[in-house]
């Protein structure tokens, strides 16, 4: 059935319901508009393999978190701190994770970065290895042996350490600087070094797939903590959101120390790795949330100081610079 209208309705109407319209229309857009700036905001996280990141990731506990905020959560994953540091630098993320080493190497270069918080020190979560029936026995047989190294590694700092305990410096070996884990393992496996630098997950892969010994881990020589890293602008805005994040790694930490069976099993399928090699790895690490000390920033200026010493940075730098005297643990 057709229903017909009188022409004086649409005289009479006609102009009320166009106005009615266009401010439909208009308040639409602009609630659309609001809602793409909203959508628009993001915060973008940088991780490695084998954090609480990634079990964060995964569940999609953050994104909740941070709804209310109107924020929305972009993953990248990097293959080592370096990499992590260097979009960093250029701005492709805001905040993200590395150990003791790269921040040095990247505070060096310039890179506008803050330390926010740390987890505790995994000094057996990284080694040099060489192969079980090598003629190596101890550090000061390294003289002259080819080691594969990445330059900007946490491990590449134990290495330097255990030289200097034992005498010797970064000049009485050959160093073979490569990029990742497995590009060291790789030149190891191919017989073209004497040894190399591994850590977590990757050592634990090492120890169970290839016949290998270990020559020194950090165990009474370095602390290798992990550090949760900024952007200076981003940690100077956005204090709310860093703290929301810390928040939501520390409740996982918790979780993760009473259950290294089911952080491993929850990993593996993500990480392509056996979940027995993450589960090694996993008991010999604690995680949790801390400050940044005073000691923390004592333990980075000695390594600061040791790579200008040994010219592998080019200028000096003063931890201070990168830390910040803000509570990013407190409440959000």
């Amino acid at each position: 059935m057709t229903i017909s209208l009188p022409e004086s309705f649409g005289k009479r109407f006609g102009r009320r319901s166009f106005l009615v319209s266009v401010g439909l229309a208009t308040a639409g857009a602009i609630l659309e508009s609001r809602s793409t700036a909203v959508a628009a905001e993001r915060v973008r996280i940088g991780y490695q393999k084998f954090n609480t990141l990634n079990i964060l990731k995964s569940r999609g506990a953050l994104e909740k978190a941070l709804a209310p905020l109107g924020i929305s959560v972009e993953w990248n994953e990097f293959a080592a701190g370096p990499q992590l540091l260097e979009a960093l630098n250029v701005g492709s993320i805001d905040f993200g994770h590395a150990a003791d080493t790269p921040p040095i190497i990247a505070q060096a270069a310039g890179t506008p970065f803050v330390y926010v918080a740390k987890e505790p020190p995994y000094p057996r979560g990284l080694a040099v290895v060489v192969r079980k029936d090598s003629p190596i026995r101890s550090i000061k047989d390294l003289k002259g042996k080819k080691v594969a190294i990445g330059k900007g590694w946490n491990v590449f700092n134990l290495l330097l350490v255990a030289l200097e305990k034992n005498g010797l410096s970064l000049k009485d070996i050959e160093p073979v600087f490569v990029s990742t884990a497995a590009d060291a393992r790789s030149a190891f496996q191919q017989g073209s070094v004497d040894a190399f630098g591994t850590w977590d997950p990757f050592y634990a892969v090492v120890e169970r797939s290839l016949d290998v010994r270990t020559l020194v881990d950090g165990k009474g020589l370095v602390g290798n903590p992990t550090f949760y890293l900024a952007s200076r602008d981003f940690a100077t805005k956005r204090k709310k959101v860093i703290s929301r994040i810390l928040d939501e790694v520390q409740k996982l930490d918790v979780w993760a120390n009473a259950n290294p069976e089911e952080v491993a099993k929850f990993l593996a399928p993500q990480l392509k790795v056996d979940a027995v090699d993450l589960e090694r790895a996993t008991r010999r690490r604690k995680y949790g949330v801390q400050p940044i000390t005073k000691n923390d920033v004592i333990s980075q200026q000695d390594i600061a100081n040791r790579f200008y010493d040994l010219k592998l940075i080019p200028k000096k730098i003063s931890i201070k610079d990168a830390v910040v005297n803000t509570d990013f643990l407190g409440n959000p």
